[in-house]
């Protein structure tokens, strides 16, 4: 703890904000959402494709919307996205809990889910402009906050759902409520001296035929898709194996995992990029971490099965790797998105960059799920294991010939001026 406060305090106060939002928006965030299937179906009697409605309705307007909140962010400066992002939170997590149709339920997840594509770009924008050089580290520490989000929030949702689920959207409401005030009240309005030309002629068209023309960030963005596939596996593929061992307590084994993974990237995050620098170049970091995230599966793959406890010990072997790739990847990751943006438009990159990687993980669940169903019929899980690994290491190998061709090199950037 006394090193995350040290990395933190050495950080402007605007990036210092921007780590604790995240860490009350993911709070708020993962209170509510591992529980709401639950209340859908069991609290207000929803039929399943209702659930599946209301579920899906939130992920499409987040992750189809991400290129919005960047283009949106980079037209007006990064502050205003972010307030009417905790805004519309604010609203959609009162809604999900004191509406019981179905039309009002959608339109509450829509709005929580646009609510996220609003901020999420310009957050990392506006982090990567505070940071200046420092952007690794930063994108290191706003990590742990992140991720000690996702840990507790679980947490304490289960300690408020106790009570009663309305309470829980309440809590989660009032959270973001208070950080809308908070931005308000004392977030800079920033921008790049470049960030007056997202506006000038061409309008929003420009943009991103402007981002859309940068083709190294295109062929970055599309080499690290599989990462995001990978990372996903948390909540398909691992899962899944828990219960096929386990029966009804693979539910047990799978918050375990999960938390697990959570713990993994609070503690080692900071240790790991720092170990990461001082031995390797960005990106040999990028390259030997998203082999790790794929070296994760191959315990899964050597395990017998039927053998309870080697698989709990393979899964459990399985998410430490692939957390701690994930952590060796991440700043390494974002940085480099700043990088091929040239610091211009950097959070339409940002929105691209999401868009593509959730349109990745929306098709790599698709094949995962369609490779176990056929895998489990011939008893051959394995090949699911050897699938993801080699997933892992395509995309190593890929951001290795990135590198190896120049398309990952360090461009000038300008500097950060107020709005």
């Amino acid at each position: 703890m006394k090193t995350l406060w040290r990395q933190t305090r050495s950080f402007p106060p605007a990036a210092r904000l921007l780590m604790a939002n995240q860490f009350a928006i993911n709070l708020a965030f993962y209170m509510l959402m591992p529980y709401l299937a639950a209340h859908l179906s069991g609290g207000l009697g929803l039929a399943a494709w209702a659930v599946g409605l209301v579920l899906g309705v939130r992920n499409f307007s987040q992750q189809g919307m991400f290129l919005i909140g960047g283009t949106l962010a980079d037209r007006f400066g990064y502050k205003a996205p972010i307030m009417a992002g905790c805004l519309l939170r604010t609203v959609g997590f009162g809604l999900l809990g004191w509406v019981d149709n179905l039309p009002a339920l959608v339109v509450a997840s829509a709005a929580t889910g646009f609510a996220g594509a609003l901020f999420n770009p310009a957050v990392r924008a506006y982090l990567a402009a505070e940071a200046g050089e420092r952007r690794v580290d930063a994108f290191a520490t706003f990590n742990v906050y992140y991720q000690a989000g996702m840990l507790l929030g679980p947490l304490v949702g289960l300690a408020l759902l106790a009570s009663d689920f309305r309470l829980v959207c309440t809590v989660a409401a009032a959270i973001f409520a208070v950080l809308t005030v908070l931005q308000w009240r004392a977030l800079p309005a920033r921008h790049t001296e470049r960030a007056d030309t997202a506006s000038g002629p061409g309008g929003v068209l420009a943009q991103w035929r402007t981002v859309v023309a940068n083709r190294p960030f295109l062929l970055f963005a599309t080499a690290m898709i599989g990462s995001y596939v990978l990372t996903f596996q948390v909540y398909l593929a691992l899962p899944l194996a828990a219960t096929n061992a386990l029966g009804p307590k693979g539910n047990w084994a799978t918050s375990g995992l999960f938390m697990l993974s959570a713990t993994v990237a609070v503690l080692g995050q900071l240790h790991l990029t720092g170990w990461a620098k001082r031995r390797w170049s960005p990106a040999q970091a990028l390259v030997r971490g998203l082999a790790a995230m794929g070296l994760a599966f191959l315990p899964l793959a050597l395990t017998p099965p039927g053998a309870d406890a080697a698989v709990l010990t393979a899964l459990a072997a399985a998410v430490t790797l692939l957390a701690a790739g994930s952590a060796v990847v991440y700043p390494f990751e974002m940085d480099t998105v700043v990088t091929l943006s040239g610091n211009h438009l950097v959070a339409t990159h940002y929105g691209l960059y999401n868009t593509v990687s959730g349109l990745g993980i929306t098709l790599g669940n698709l094949a995962t799920g369609a490779l176990w169903d056929v895998a489990e019929r011939h008893d051959a899980l394995w090949l699911t294991w050897c699938t993801l690994t080699a997933t892992g290491l395509v995309c190593a190998a890929s951001v290795a010939a990135l590198a190896r061709s120049g398309r990952l090199t360090v461009r000038e950037e300008p500097r950060l001026v107020p709005a």
